[in-house]
């Protein structure tokens, strides 16, 4: 169980007792931990360890420990906290126990996508490619609180700079996610991946390009096959070394980067880094357009409410499809995309060289905390019998 530092500033409250509740995805991690830190109260890790079987299983949502490993925990134990900050279905399980253990009176933050007891945390913090009803404990940012680790991408940068910096220039970095959501990559898919290698070598460049851990093999042999002369391949591969894969190289040395439509995670990383960035759309076949469709219709009903009768109507309607289950919430890419368009943060994939981004960076961090602090500030009442219980 790790402790975080106190936090030298002089406070006139007494601090929470705040319980980091995570698991092993570093990704997900990162954004609870961007949260934790600009609070800056003292926090403790409580690390959850899943059982095999839901490692990759997902457990029903509810307030339970079946799917964790006690023995391989953190303990679990009062005094509980006052704020739980945790991300994904299994933690945020355990988050649910650990409230109603302590009566209540733990607020459980959650970032991202619950699958399911909505109602059941204090507050969800939603980047915009996530999609609810107008609850009052959905709090809408722009981006997803990822943290990128500048200090190692400056050293992989300058462990690759050598072997990049003899390549023709502009040097493009093409990151391919995976199938998700409408997208199932196709030979269309794989048609426009050979296409952008073509367009950047007409630009005297080099096109370099990193499949993930998500990619079909079917696309990374098709591209081995057929990518012209002057491309560069890297083929994911848990087995190679890390200082063998070019990925965090090329965050620090490309000229602009082109990412697949699926990929939230690696966009966020390119845009944080302000570096330019165009997005690839996807095909999404029969199934995808109406999966599409599906999103699409979620993010109509779940928009801003108006004061028009439209809106009016739209409201009771999302009111329903949300009591019902018919839509609870759900993710919209295209949404997302068109985010960072309209922050002047990336543009749709077209011919020619990847522009520069031109808006800034949205301080969606000063919204958690303050929203948390308020939270937090109704709360201090009842902090002395949650910690109690």
């Amino acid at each position: 169980m790790a402790t975080a530092r106190e936090n030298p500033q002089e406070r006139h409250v007494v601090a929470p007792r705040i319980w980091l509740l995570l698991g092993d995805k570093k990704g997900d991690n990162g954004q609870v931990y961007t949260i934790a830190d600009a609070l800056g109260w003292p926090w403790e890790l409580r690390h959850i360890q899943m059982r095999d079987e839901f490692v990759f299983g997902k457990p029903k949502v509810g307030p339970t420990l079946y799917h964790i490993d006690r023995a391989r925990t953190d303990p679990l134990e009062p005094p509980w906290p006052d704020l739980i900050l945790t991300i994904g279905r299994r933690p945020a399980n355990v988050a649910l126990w650990v409230k109603e253990r302590s009566g209540g009176q733990s607020r459980i933050v959650l970032v991202g996508k619950p699958s399911g007891m909505m109602d059941r945390f204090d507050l969800i913090v939603a980047s915009s490619e996530n999609l609810f009803p107008p609850l009052p404990n959905v709090l809408p940012i722009s981006l997803p609180l990822m943290r990128v680790d500048e200090t190692a991408v400056a050293n992989a940068a300058g462990l690759w700079s050598q072997r990049l910096g003899a390549l023709p220039r502009p040097l493009i970095a093409v990151l391919i996610g995976g199938p998700t959501g409408p997208y199932g990559y196709n030979h269309v898919d794989i048609h426009r991946l050979i296409s952008i290698a073509h367009d950047v070598l007409s630009q005297g460049g080099t096109p370099y390009f990193t499949s993930s851990r998500r990619t079909p093999s079917t696309v990374v042999k098709s591209l081995q096959d057929r990518l012209p002369k002057g491309s560069r391949l890297f083929a994911w591969d848990a087995r190679v070394e890390p200082n063998e894969n070019p990925y965090l190289g090329l965050l620090g040395c490309a000229d602009g980067f082109i990412v697949t439509a699926d990929s939230i995670s690696m966009m966020t990383e390119v845009i944080r880094l302000r570096r330019p960035l165009a997005i690839l759309p996807l095909s999404t076949g029969i199934v995808g357009r109406a999966d599409q469709l599906r999103r699409s219709l979620a993010r109509w009903l779940f928009a801003p409410a108006g004061g028009s009768p439209l809106d009016r109507i739209r409201g009771w309607l999302a009111g329903l499809a949300y009591h019902s289950g018919f839509i609870t919430h759900t993710r919209d890419f295209q949404a997302f995309h068109q985010t960072l368009i309209d922050l002047g943060l990336a543009v749709l994939w077209q011919r020619g060289a990847v522009p520069p981004p031109t808006g800034q960076v949205p301080d969606d961090v000063s919204q958690v905390v303050e929203r948390i602090g308020k939270m937090l500030q109704e709360d201090r009442p009842l902090r002395n019998s949650a910690r109690q219980g």
